[in-house]
């Protein structure tokens, strides 16, 4: 149902009324031990340290309902804050939500929002534990997600070393694809518009590199080159990424041939599609699924695209 088609507000509903609408009959997966109802939640912690992440989405700035339906939201503020926890090399466990919004929006929106996101929990065997809604002049959703280790080491953005190999599991330039497509207009093709309305993170790829024994590791979420840099600085190593490693899909150089863009650009500099990037020690080979796209240089070259520095912006970045 799009916002324009529902009669009853969340105003009329009220505060209580909708917390009902969103939680009764949700099943709850094994970790959580106390679900929605009381002052807090209650999830079993079986390796004893708690992988936490917080995201914000605000509509205008990260999703517009002329572009995405409530549901397809919901699903993309779960997916982008589980793919943290992936990042770490942990299996996420359970997710808190704040949701913020004026009271003239449509009841169903609010409970198609939350639809949402239990399509995409529930496919990952998470469970929506609890949080909180209030009244704002905007509609704004914040998504707190928790993971378990399971005994894995975690995998920060610091343990890259010179000659680590550099490799990416997940798509690359879909998101960016799919917003130059609907800013032009067009709702269509539907592979790429919906990479944009909701990525597809491999969330199993997380543990398993930590597994393989990654070396660093991070969610994909600004920019190839933008997230590198992260690793970059906090390994005090530099980055090269190689461009004939680089997979450009068909349905990518379709569109910007039609666009008169560059889908490399997109590759290399756009964000939402939450890959995982991650460097592992040479020699052993790089897990299922994993491919090469560069290498860790020595410290004072930064991020780099076939040696040389790269001109264009590297990514997304807020308040610029």
């Amino acid at each position: 149902m799009s916002p324009q088609n529902s009669q009853v507000t969340v105003g009329e509903t009220g505060e209580f009324g909708l917390i009902r609408a969103v939680t009764k009959g949700r099943k709850q997966p094994a970790p959580t031990l106390l679900g929605p109802g009381d002052d807090a939640a209650v999830v079993a912690t079986p390796d004893g340290r708690v992988v936490a992440s917080t995201d914000v989405l605000v509509q205008g700035v990260h999703f517009r309902f002329d572009w995405s339906s409530p549901g397809y939201v919901g699903r993309k503020a779960v997916a982008v804050n589980l793919a943290d926890i992936a990042a770490m090399g942990a299996t996420p466990t359970s997710v808190l939500i704040g949701l913020a919004c004026p009271p003239d929006t449509p009841t169903a929106v609010i409970t198609e929002l939350v639809d949402g996101m239990w399509v995409e929990a529930s496919a990952v065997g998470v469970g929506i534990v609890g949080g909180d809604m209030v009244r704002a002049d905007q509609l704004v959703i914040s998504v707190t997600a928790l993971g378990d280790l399971g005994g894995r080491a975690m995998i920060t953005r610091s343990g890259a070393r010179p000659g680590d190999v550099l490799a990416v599991r997940g798509r690359l330039g879909w998101a960016a694809a799919g917003l130059a497509v609907l800013g032009r207009g067009f709702r269509s093709p539907v592979g790429v518009v919906n990479a944009q309305r909701c990525p597809e993170p491999p969330y199993d790829a997380g543990p398993q590199a930590a597994e393989a024994g990654a070396t660093s590791m991070i969610d994909i979420s600004d920019g190839l080159l933008a997230d590198l840099g992260h690793i970059a600085a906090a390994s005090e190593v530099g980055i090269d990424v190689q461009t004939e490693r680089l997979e450009i899909a068909t349905r990518l150089l379709e569109v910007g041939s039609a666009l008169g863009a560059d889908p490399l650009t997109w590759v290399l500099t756009g964000g939402e599609d939450h890959a995982l990037a991650a460097t592992f020690a040479p020699g052993p080979p790089l897990p299922e699924g994993w491919r090469r796209i560069g290498s860790v240089t020595m410290p004072g070259t930064g991020v780099t695209v076939d040696g040389k520095p790269y001109e264009a912006p590297p990514g997304w970045e807020h308040w610029r």
